[in-house]
Parts: C-alpha cells; sequence; structure tokens
C-alpha cells in the first residue's frame, strides 16, 4: 500500500490593522490625488494637469496652427502614454472642452469635425482631427529657454513642465470648473483685452484698489453673450472669491407673422442649450406655470447663428410671458463664483486681486528667467566668436600648430597655451569647417559679435531693473491684448426692470379688454391704436398716416374687413399690431397689411374696416356702378359672408358708417358730385344688391364715397384730381382741387349731381377724388406726405398742378 505524503506545513501571516486609521489614510491619499492631480486648476497657468499635459504634448508634436490636423486618437495615445495614465475618455473629453467656442472664451484647440454642442456630444475621437489653436502658442512660447521647472513624468521616463509659460491669462479668460474632495472650482470667462487692461494696471499700481481694477473689468464676458443682471454678486466674488450673478438669454420682440408676435432669443446663458430650453417651456405649458404660449421653434443655423422663436398668443402681454420664461425655465440661470485654484501648492480661495497677482508674478518669474537664458546663451556664443575671430586672425600659425601636434588633445593643449584661448573655445576651433576660414566669415563673425554684445546688454540692463522687467511683461500683456482679443459679447445690467415689473404685479400677463382704435392706412396697413381717444389730427406728419378707414372697438373684439369682392372678414383685433398713440409715434407704418393680417384672396383688397357689434351704425358701401346700400348690423359668426351682391363688373370702391342724419356723397371719374341724405337709402340685408345711389353717364363710374354729419357741413372738404385718360395710372400727377363741401348743392338720390372739377387742355377725367373732414393728409404709395394746395370755394373750378402722385387721402 503506497504511502501518502504529509501536507506541508501553511503558513499564516496576519496583520492586525485599525480599519478607521486605514480608511482615513486612504481617503486623504485619495483626496490629495484628486485635489492636486485633477480637479483644481493652477492660479498661475489657469491649467488642470490633463489640459496642461494636452497642450505640452501638442506643441512636442509640433501640431502648430500652420500644420495639418490629425487624428484626435493620435494625441489621446500619445497624451495617455506619455504624460497622463488616466483613461482615454477623460483626456478626450478635457481635449473636446479646449476646442469648444462656447465653452471657452478663447479655445485651445483647433477642432476638425463634430466637437459637439450643448445639446450633444462630440464624435468618437476616431473620427475628429485637432490642432493648437493659434492662442495655444502663446500658453506654449518659450518653454525651451528654462523659462519654467520640467518635473519627471509618471514613470520617470520623460520631464514634463511643472506649470506653462501662459502669456495668456487663461483662468479669467477661460474660467474652470471643477469638482475635486471637500471643495470645488467654478470660474467665469472674461474678456481677454479687459482682463490684460486689469493687469497691466496692476502691475504699474500694485496697492490700486479693487474699484479701480473694475474699471478696466467690469465683469464676466461669457461666450455666447446673453446677458448679466446685478452687479453686486460680481463684486463680491471679485472681493472675496465667491459670489452669485444672473445670466440672462437675449431677446427681441418681433412680428414673426402678420398676425402674430413672437418672443426671438439670439443669446442663451452660459453653457444652456436651445434644445433644454424647448424642453423646460413644453413642460412648462403642460403643467401650466407658462401661458400665452403657441408654439416653440429652434431655427437657428450657420448663417444666422441660434434664433430660437417662442409665439406668444394673441391675447397675451408678450413682455409678460417673456419675464415669466426668464422666471421658469433656463433662459435665465444663476452662475455661482468660486475662485479656488492651487497657489503654491495649496487650494486657496482668491479674489479678482489676488488673481492678477500670480498671474502677473508668474509672468515676471516666466519673463526673468527667460532673459536670464537668453542672457547665458548670449554670451557662451560670444565667448566662441571671440576665440574664432583670435583663430582667424593668425590661422597659418593656428593650423601649423595644430598639424604639429601627435594628437587632438595635444593641439587642445597647445591652441590654449599658445593663444590664451579656454577649452571652450579651443574646441571649437578643432571642429572649424575649412569654409569658415574666408574674409566673409570673418566679416560676419565681427557683426554677430557686435550684435551679441547689444544683445548681451539689453537683457543685462533688462535684469539689473525691476522697472525694466515689469516694461517688458507690460508690452508682451499689450501684444498678446492686440492679437488675440475680442469685443466685450456680454451685456452687463445693473438693475432687473422686468423682474421688477413682474413682482409687482405692474406687469398683466393677459391683454386688457381696454378701448382702442383700429386704423387703415391709404398703403393698406392696419394698426391698432391703444387709446380711448381717437387718433389727433395733430400729428407730425409720418409715413403712412394718411387714415382712409377708422373703427372704435376694444382689445378682446372682432370687426369686419370689407373688400373689394363685397365680402366682409372677421379679424381679431388682437391680430392687428399696437402701436402707442404719440405725437412722435413711428404712425401707421408700424402696422402690418390687411391683406396678410385678415388673409385675403389673390384680387381681393381691403375697402374698410367696421364694428361687427349689433347696435353698430349702418354701413354704407358703394360700387363702381353707382349702386348704394345701407347694410344691417347683423351678421352671422361664421366668415366670410356677402356683404353686398354684386352685378357683373361691379365692385366696392368705398364704405363708411352712415346713420339716418348724415348726408352721403358720391363722386364718379367724369366730375359729377352728388349729395343726398342717408335716409334715403333704407338699411338692408345681407343679401341685398342696394339701391341706385348715382345716375351715371356712358362710360362713367364711381370714383369715392364720403359720408359726412348734416349739421357739420362746413367742416367737410372735397378733394379731386384731374389727369388725362391716356396716361397710366400713376405716372402723372396731374391737377389737383381742393374745396368744402359745403359748396355743392343737395339733391335727390340717383340723380346726376353736378359738376365738381373743370377739366384743362388735356384732361378729361378724374383719377382720384376724395371726400371727407378737413384738413386732409395725402401720401404716395410708398407712404410718403404730399402736399396739398390751398382750399378753393369753387365748386366747378379748375385745378393747380398736384406736388406729386398721390395714392391715398385720409
Amino acid at each position: 500500500m503506497a504511502k501518502v505524503p504529509s501536507q506541508a506545513t501553511v503558513t499564516e501571516h496576519i496583520v492586525d490593522i485599525n480599519v478607521s486609521e486605514e480608511m482615513r489614510n486612504s481617503f486623504l491619499e485619495y483626496s490629495y490625488s484628486v485635489i492636486y492631480a485633477r480637479a483644481l486648476p493652477d492660479a498661475r497657468d489657469g491649467l488642470k494637469p490633463v489640459q496642461r499635459r494636452i497642450l505640452f504634448q501638442m506643441d512636442q508634436m509640433g501640431l502648430r496652427p500652420d500644420k495639418g490636423h490629425v487624428k484626435s486618437s493620435r494625441v489621446v495615445g500619445d497624451v495617455m502614454g506619455r504624460l497622463h495614465p488616466h483613461g482615454d475618455a477623460a483626456i478626450y473629453d478635457a481635449m473636446v472642452r479646449l476646442a469648444q467656442p462656447f465653452t471657452l472664451r478663447l479655445p485651445m484647440v483647433d477642432g476638425h469635425g463634430n466637437f459637439g454642442s450643448l445639446d450633444d456630444g462630440p464624435a468618437a475621437p476616431r473620427y475628429t482631427e485637432v490642432r493648437m489653436a493659434s492662442a495655444a502658442q502663446a500658453m506654449t512660447a518659450s518653454l525651451h529657454e528654462d523659462v519654467v521647472d520640467m518635473v519627471p513624468n509618471y514613470d520617470n521616463t520623460l520631464l514634463q513642465p511643472e506649470v506653462l509659460p501662459a502669456a495668456i491669462p487663461y483662468l479669467l479668460v477661460n474660467g474652470s470648473s471643477g469638482i475635486a474632495v471637500g471643495m470645488a472650482t467654478n470660474m467665469a470667462p472674461h474678456n481677454l483685452v479687459e482682463v490684460i487692461a486689469g493687469a497691466r494696471h496692476l502691475l504699474r499700481h500694485p496697492d490700486a484698489s479693487l474699484d479701480e481694477i473694475m474699471r478696466f473689468i467690469p465683469g464676466p464676458d461669457l461666450p455666447e453673450g446673453g446677458k448679466i443682471v446685478g452687479l453686486d454678486g460680481i463684486r463680491q466674488a471679485y472681493e472675496t472669491g465667491r459670489g452669485i450673478f444672473k445670466t440672462r438669454a437675449t431677446a427681441h420682440i418681433e412680428s414673426i407673422s402678420a398676425r402674430k408676435k413672437g418672443i426671438v432669443f439670439t443669446e442663451l446663458p452660459y453653457l444652456t442649450g436651445a434644445e433644454k430650453v424647448i424642453e423646460k417651456i413644453k413642460d412648462g405649458v403642460q403643467s401650466k406655470k407658462l401661458q400665452g404660449i403657441s408654439g416653440v421653434q429652434n431655427l437657428t443655423d450657420r448663417h444666422h447663428g441660434m434664433r430660437l422663436v417662442v409665439e406668444v398668443k394673441n391675447s397675451f402681454n408678450p413682455e409678460a410671458v417673456l419675464a415669466s420664461l426668464y422666471q421658469h425655465t433656463p433662459l435665465e440661470e444663476s452662475f455661482g463664483i468660486n475662485n479656488v485654484a492651487l497657489v503654491d501648492g495649496q487650494p486657496r480661495t482668491l479674489g479678482l486681486i489676488d488673481l492678477l497677482k500670480v498671474y502677473i508674478d508668474h509672468r515676471i518669474s516666466v519673463t526673468r528667467r527667460r532673459s536670464q537664458f537668453r542672457l547665458t546663451k548670449a554670451q557662451n556664443r560670444l565667448h566662441l566668436v571671440e576665440g574664432l575671430l583670435i583663430a582667424i586672425l593668425d590661422i597659418d600659425e593656428v593650423i601649423a600648430v595644430i598639424r604639429s601636434s601627435d594628437d587632438s588633445q595635444a593641439a587642445l593643449n597647445r591652441l590654449m597655451a599658445v593663444f590664451d584661448l579656454s577649452e571652450q573655445q579651443a574646441e571649437y576651433i578643432l571642429e572649424l569647417r575649412l569654409r569658415r576660414l574666408t574674409k566673409f566669415s570673418q566679416i560676419e563673425l565681427e557683426a554677430e559679435r557686435d550684435e551679441l554684445l547689444k544683445q548681451i546688454a539689453q537683457l543685462e540692463a533688462i535684469l539689473a531693473s525691476d522697472e525694466a522687467l515689469k516694461d517688458l511683461v507690460a508690452a508682451e500683456m499689450e501684444e498678446i491684448a492686440r492679437e488675440y482679443g475680442t469685443e466685450r459679447r456680454t451685456v452687463l445690467l445693473e438693475s432687473d426692470n422686468l423682474a421688477s415689473a413682474a413682482a409687482s404685479k405692474k406687469m398683466n400677463l393677459k391683454i386688457e379688454d381696454d378701448p382702442c382704435w383700429v386704423a387703415l392706412s391709404g398703403t393698406g396697413l392696419a394698426a391698432r391704436i391703444v387709446d380711448d381717444a381717437p387718433p389727433s389730427r395733430s400729428g407730425a406728419r409720418a409715413s403712412h398716416d394718411a387714415i382712409t378707414s377708422l373703427v372704435k372697438t376694444s382689445n378682446h373684439s372682432h370687426i369686419g374687413v370689407l373688400t373689394n369682392t363685397g365680402m366682409v372678414h372677421k379679424l381679431s383685433v388682437l391680430d392687428v399690431p399696437a402701436i402707442p398713440v404719440t405725437d412722435s409715434a413711428p404712425g401707421l407704418g408700424a402696422g402690418s397689411p390687411l391683406a396678410e393680417l385678415a388673409m385675403l384672396g389673390k384680387d381681393e383688397h381691403p375697402i374698410a374696416v367696421f364694428s361687427l357689434a349689433e347696435d353698430s351704425t349702418p354701413l354704407a358701401i358703394a360700387t363702381a356702378q353707382g349702386k348704394i346700400k345701407r347694410l344691417n348690423p347683423s351678421f352671422p359668426q361664421k366668415a366670410p359672408f356677402e356683404a353686398i351682391a354684386l352685378a357683373d363688373g361691379d365692385y366696392v370702391v368705398a364704405a363708411q358708417p352712415a346713420q339716418d342724419t348724415d348726408v352721403i356723397v358720391l363722386v364718379t371719374d367724369d366730375a359729377q358730385l352728388l349729395r343726398f341724405d342717408a335716409q334715403a337709402v333704407r338699411p338692408q340685408g345681407r343679401s341685398g344688391q342696394g339701391v341706385a345711389g348715382i345716375r351715371l353717364n356712358d362710360g362713367a363710374r364711381v370714383l369715392a364715397m364720403g359720408v359726412a354729419p348734416a349739421d357739420d357741413i362746413g367742416a367737410q372738404g372735397v378733394v379731386t384730381i384731374a389727369c388725362s385718360s391716356t396716361a397710366l395710372p400713376g405716372t402723372e400727377p396731374g391737377s389737383i382741387k381742393m374745396t368744402p363741401l359745403d359748396r355743392y348743392p343737395a339733391k335727390g338720390r340717383a340723380t346726376g349731381g353736378v359738376r365738381t372739377h373743370r377739366f384743362l387742355r388735356g384732361e378729361d377725367q378724374l383719377s382720384f377724388a376724395w371726400v371727407g373732414e378737413l384738413p386732409a393728409r395725402a401720401n404716395t404709395k410708398t407712404g410718403q406726405a404730399v402736399e396739398l394746395p390751398e382750399i378753393d370755394e369753387r365748386r366747378d373750378g379748375s385745378g393747380t398742378p398736384a406736388s406729386g402722385i398721390i395714392a391715398a387721402i385720409g
């Protein structure tokens, strides 16, 4: 029976540890690593370790702006393998952020491909390409001149800079954000030109106060613009290193269609994407937090930039809706400044002056070390040049000494002894090529010696004087601002008037049903005049001020729009753009085309606007074939509807409300005027064809109709313009006459009327006529004012030459 070998004795070594102490030590090591090697930027160059290593490695790879792009994967791989022993995803994410213009005020990486947006992430590194941006060269400039300390990489095989030279104040210009253990940093971007100006002032005046520095740096300047509201938090942050301010989207209210108002956002708050805003708006509408919004569209493109359009319902106040959007959506966000950065290896909370001083001290150190490096290099080169000049002056003896020597060491020693040279000079002469022994080379060496002496003197002067060193630093800062600086993009607002008005409930969300007037101009524009009183007749002349039709109504009502086809279209008053009623107002030129507001057909144009109320005055309607009708104020709910049945070839020329006590005036193109009482026309329903208004001569047609109070005839006037029938319409001014209406006798309805204008030679018809209250205003088809003549008391007199081609009078 086989013998079973005995098992070897197992020796166990168990170490008792204090778990609490072990966790404490491990957590401290982890915290130290996160704080110093990952999350917090160095206050000198403003970079986190991964950002610094990316820029350094790209500089080492020669990926400068004048070179071609390379795959992002290649840069990520080199950074990870040589300098940064962490995951490639973290390195690529940091590199992407260095390339995003909406994240950084001054991007450091020039990316080619999809580097993401505020709503979407970037493409994979195998699909994108990178190279250094122009500004990145200023961050790594002079690295080879011993301007900063070099430290070993993670495996002690390479050297990397402890900090970059950073000619750009990166930390203030681009800001930073990071979450460490027990602390975090969040710094806002600023304008490079402003930061450089503040740094230069502090360099010259080390005891400058914060108020003095804020004259140069008034506040952050965000990459995507927008607005910053309230400056108290910014000052607190500049003073203590911590503060809060509000960022707000830039918006304006405009007519996005003939019938709708919209709020257009062209700049969003810092790091806020349009899709996020749209989602929040939709959530707010569904939860009833937001009212008055009928739709939202993202019309952003590469050619027009950011354009986020929020459509406002007609019955709501756009300013109040905007205030509500700021309150309930990311269109207004708070930004908390927490200026935590590493100073001398320790995390500190820094105010604005502290940040500038750290940067200035760093640039002074870099400039001093660079000057010392250049001085040493120039002195060493001068030493060699002087040795060469000695050798060239007595080159025959130098050659003889070398040829007679047994070996190179003997030649070195004899050259040092014979010509009183240093070892470096003698070694350099021994390595000299024969081509350098020409007379021309001697001239070059002498010129180089003189230049080196001049350069050494300048460098010694800089190193010997603190003022000279500061002058050089200030000049280089100014050059950086000139080369990379841009204008401010963010608007700074001291107070928040919009929020104050909304909070005090002075701004109603819904538009009240206040009295108003809707006016139609001679050029077809309509406007809502928000006032209980009728529009003033004494206001300044402005474009489109000739009102041809006017109706009193209220904001929440509907009005009728009568067209040349005899059809009535219903229009919401709130669809008509509102204008203020002041002498300095822009006039009806601020209105919108009524044909678009009422969505008229291709061959329709508006004749008049009128009230649809049941107790309104009957509407008198005149047609080109001489028909007259007073329409009963009883209208159907459904529109459009027919107001008058027209014969073939007939069309509506004018319409005005007419009471029984009024008089109706018709003017034909063969210069006949008929005035009769309105009560002679019995009001009819919608199906009526009207009655004969004036007896027309062969080929004549009605040009105009007017309605005037019977007890105020003296305040009314008639304007007529005569021309030749062979002239194209609207091509010649013609002769114009303005006469009081009371100069024309009243006659019965359906008669022929009296002559109102005597034709001159070459004239045979009226091209235009108007009847209404004086004084009258005339304008061209573009809305420009035309001067009217003095009143002519002769009812059948001839006209005087018109000063312009009149298209409308009102």
